[in-house]
């Protein structure tokens, strides 16, 4: 008998980051099924897995991994990160997976985290792995979307830029993302570069209009 997938729960509060990791998954559709979005509150509707995404969550908001962690109806937490070695000692017993994974094998690292791996020699349902390709060295990006895409800011370039314009300082920031300050730096004139802004105040003002705030101010 064909096995139920698992049931999922997507946790950012950015739309559109939570639309494209959706779009990311239905491709695997027999394997994940998203059963609820951006969840904010104890939900009483019980899901396999909650993936929480961390982009443009400060270092104290994820202090609710906790909770999420105690509530039974979210499953197992997986928190969707960068840089999984460094985060995987905070907090315990949580299990971490990296942004940098194409879509079937951050398939694959759910359905094996949630007990669901296919047996060993048995064929895993969904679109097969891709040919590698010969590229140049460059930074994986995630395959979902995120605030800024548009505007051409990489992911990194944009997570800072969100931290920039919920008013965080580059201490700060750099401690959320484990970046150094000089790599922080970098980044954040690559990315006033693409946005076409001088000063801080300018990318603020510049994130509050290209939507880089979250979407309902007040969530987790």
């Amino acid at each position: 008998m064909t096995a139920e997938p698992l049931s999922l729960r997507l946790l950012n509060d950015y739309e559109v980051v939570v639309a494209g990791l959706r779009a990311m998954l239905e491709p695997f559709g027999e394997r994940v099924r998203v059963v609820e979005e951006d969840v904010r509150q104890v939900s009483e509707r019980r899901v396999d897995v909650t993936l929480y995404d961390t982009f443009g969550r400060a270092l104290a908001d994820q202090r609710d991994l906790d909770e999420l962690a105690a509530d039974p109806a979210t499953g197992t937490v997986v928190v969707y990160a960068w840089n999984t070695r460094e985060t995987a000692g905070e907090p315990v017993g949580l299990d971490y997976v990296d942004k940098s994974l194409p879509a079937h094998e951050l398939v694959a690292e759910l359905e094996r985290i949630a007990g669901r791996a296919p047996a060993r020699g048995g064929a895993a349902r969904g679109p097969a792995a891709p040919a590698p390709v010969e590229t140049a060295a460059r930074p994986a990006e995630p395959e979902g979307s995120w605030p800024g895409r548009e505007h051409g800011l990489s992911v990194r370039e944009a997570e800072v830029v969100a931290l920039i314009t919920q008013g965080r300082t580059n201490s700060e920031i750099a401690a959320t993302l484990y970046l150094s300050l000089n790599s922080l730096k970098s980044y954040i004139r690559t990315a006033y570069r693409k946005m076409g802004v001088e000063r801080r105040s300018q990318a603020v003002r510049w994130g509050i209009e290209h939507g880089m705030l979250p979407s309902r101010p007040g969530g987790r």
